[in-house]
């Protein structure tokens, strides 16, 4: 799951101010963590110890109340009413449910699983059915590479599966997407927006670190996009130990105790 933090990470500074490039320095002081990591960290605390994942996605909210780059508007909201006693999705389609779901990919056994507990994760919030299917999108990918699907295989079944076009290069994508979507015909924040884009990113990638790059360099939505491929670079590549050392400095105690604790549980590459 640290590829989900690192992606993050790294596209922290990116969000609103994108750059269409791969050269850029990989980490950089001025980088944080933002919610994306907090509530991918919400759902591995989730997988864990069991419960509702919404119980789980408010008290991080709570306790984390001011991250990077802030909460959605949406997500805001449904805190706010939480805190009330009343939860209540709020028919999002946008791409909080699938930057926060990679955890479900390393802790579930089945693929029948995965779709579940993807489905469980997103539709406290999420619950429009592309919030849901980007969540279930990007969990398959994970558990595939995990499973040590060939990276062509997982393009084919995912398209298959969900309808996503896949098959635009990284280099296609960049000089049309951005937060706008691709060719200005969409929307960067919402899943259909920016999932397929993430996993092309992933997938087309040489390494780990390059599947980061690519995601910063289409623009948009940076620190999701990176989040999200980064999620599924991770079992794809695996992560260079010095990368991941760099980035468990970022987090503080608590967040970096609680990966270690989920990958002693449900391993790491």
């Amino acid at each position: 799951m640290i590829g989900s933090i690192i992606g993050d990470i790294v596209g922290s500074i990116y969000e609103f101010d994108n750059i269409k490039t791969k050269d850029f320095p990989f980490f950089q002081g001025r980088q944080e963590y933002t919610d994306d990591s907090i509530l991918t960290l919400a759902t591995a605390d989730w997988l864990m110890n069991g419960g509702r994942s919404g119980d789980y996605y408010l008290r991080y909210a709570l306790e984390n109340p001011h991250p990077m780059g802030s909460y959605g508007t949406g997500f805001v909201q449904w805190v706010h009413l939480a805190q009330r006693g009343i939860r209540r999705p709020y028919n999002s389609c946008g791409n909080g449910s699938a930057m926060r779901v990679g955890p479900v990919g390393w802790a579930c056994a089945s693929e029948e699983e995965v779709l579940q507990k993807a489905k469980e994760s997103a539709e406290c919030t999420h619950n429009h059915p592309e919030g849901i299917k980007g969540a279930q999108a990007t969990a398959l990918c994970i558990y595939w590479a995990r499973k040590g699907f060939e990276k062509e295989a997982i393009r084919q079944a995912i398209s298959a599966r969900f309808g996503y076009a896949l098959g635009m290069t990284v280099d296609e994508i960049r000089p049309r997407y951005s937060w706008d979507g691709l060719d200005r015909a969409g929307n960067g924040g919402t899943c259909q927006g920016s999932v397929p884009q993430a996993i092309v990113c992933a997938l087309d990638a040489v390494g780990f670190e390059d599947a980061v790059r690519n995601a910063v360099s289409i623009g948009g939505d940076s620190d999701t996009i990176a989040c999200i491929a980064g999620s599924i670079a991770e079992p794809l590549y695996g992560i260079p130990p010095a990368v991941r050392s760099q980035a468990l400095r970022y987090l503080p105690e608590k967040f970096a105790g609680l990966v270690e604790h989920f990958e002693g549980k449900f391993g790491r590459l």
